[in-house]
């Protein structure tokens, strides 16, 4: 009789997991889509037109969404994925429904503007909350909240990077923490659905390159930069607290709002690469080093956007926009991969392949930051085309990335307990 009620409930969760799961696809699909194509055409027309524009284009956004949060949401305050942890581990406390488009609306807002985050932690929570309010207004079992919440987060991160297996290595890795057959139902079955959706919708890698090998010799080199890119997580951690807790001290609205954008603006305009999620400039950067050859101009300019890439972010976050770290660590381990490679072909001689080391900092970098090796290493291998050709060094470098990191920066923000302080807010305070 128990069998029964247990393979009833597994049953009737992952139905409503396929359900979550299709929700949490379509709300990721049309954000994603939405951001880019307008980004783009923002981008494009200040750049042609008006580039002293740069300077004021993330006013506009946070500004909006500073009004948006005062008279559409009624001054409800967003914390980022710290609100799924603390929900988590209170029975009594949910996501309420109004995260789906607070989340959704000002993680546009923000990105569009050219705030220099992403989109990705805007999803994550909106797609958890999903999971949570039909949790809460279904007729799931109560210990299933977990089960559920991390369901809508899988699928949205499979739907950002048409990637199931980062998905689910993501909610489990990071969000629940532990593996158990609840969450593997759940999660696999919005995965599923997810999976199925992107594969009829049709998506391409983030990244249009094609990784064609990899040598034995590059291996003391990709330990190297994978102890850069920890050291550039932990900066960009310690630049996230200590911004955030500069802006927090300012309690006049308008000031804070306007002095973190105008700041993120002119780093914009003196480095337009560094525009809202900057994956377009990342791969126009990519195909400079496939037709040019490395010069001091270039090296100096990609070291500026290793170390601006996070203040830029952490100043957006300041100033009141949408978003986290997982965009910018993304982008600036790749600039770091890049500047080193191309650094050693010039100066060392050595034929280290460009992509290769720009895919390695990805790994090291966004493991160090999330301290989710496996989620790194199934991500990044996806962002192009032969990715798991780089399987092994992508490895090496997410778990070198993960422990130095540990080492230097025992706690992050994606372990984050409701009973302990964060510390670094991955989503806007």
């Amino acid at each position: 009789m128990r069998k029964k009620i247990i393979t009833h409930h597994y049953f009737k969760l992952c139905l409503y997991a396929l359900f979550i799961g299709l929700i949490a696809t379509l709300l990721a699909c049309s954000l994603k889509a939405l951001t880019a194509t307008y980004q783009d055409k923002i981008f494009e027309k200040v750049s042609h037109t008006a580039p002293l524009l740069y300077i004021l284009l993330p006013s506009i956004g946070i500004t909006l969404i500073y009004f948006l949060r005062k008279y559409a949401f009624k001054n409800k305050k967003n914390t980022g994925i710290r609100e799924i942890y603390t929900t988590l581990e209170t029975r009594k406390n949910y996501l309420p429904f109004f995260k789906i488009p607070s989340h959704y609306i000002n993680g546009f807002l923000t990105v569009i503007f050219g705030g220099s985050t992403g989109i990705e932690v805007s999803t994550v929570v909106a797609t958890a909350t999903v999971g949570a309010v039909t949790h809460q207004h279904g007729k799931a079992a109560q210990v299933y909240k977990k089960e559920l919440i991390c369901a809508g987060v899988a699928a949205g991160i499979t739907a950002l990077f048409g990637n199931p297996l980062a998905g689910l290595l993501f909610a489990v890795e990071v969000i629940s923490g532990k593996v158990s057959k609840p969450i593997l139902i759940s999660c696999g079955s919005a995965v599923l659905i997810s999976g199925l959706t992107m594969y009829y919708l049709g998506t391409q890698p983030l990244l249009p390159f094609t990784v064609q090998q990899w040598h034995l010799q590059a291996l003391p080199f990709i330990v190297i930069l994978s102890i850069l890119s920890a050291l550039l997580a932990v900066y960009f951690t310690r630049i996230v607290i200590l911004i955030k807790g500069l802006f927090s001290r300012i309690s006049n609205n308008f000031i804070r709002v306007n002095m973190g954008a105008i700041l993120v603006g002119g780093l914009i305009f003196l480095l337009p690469y560094l525009y809202g999620d900057s994956y377009r400039g990342l791969i126009e950067l990519l195909h400079h080093t496939d037709k040019y050859s490395f010069t001091l101009g270039f090296g100096f300019m990609l070291l500026a956007l290793v170390l601006l890439k996070p203040l830029a972010a952490s100043l957006t976050l300041g100033a009141g926009g949408d978003g986290g770290v997982f965009a910018p660590g993304i982008v600036s381990g790749a600039f770091l991969g890049i500047l080193f490679a191309s650094a050693c072909n010039y100066y060392l001689h050595t034929q280290l392949i460009v992509l290769n080391f720009a895919l390695i900092g990805i790994a090291a970098t966004l493991s160090a930051a999330i301290h989710a090796p496996l989620t790194a290493l199934s991500l990044t291998c996806y962002l192009v085309q032969g990715g798991y050709l780089l399987f092994v060094p992508i490895l090496i470098a997410a778990f070198v990335g993960k422990i130095v990191a540990q080492k230097l920066l025992p706690y992050t923000v994606y372990t984050y307990k409701a009973s302990q302080p964060a510390s670094v807010p991955l989503g806007r305070t």
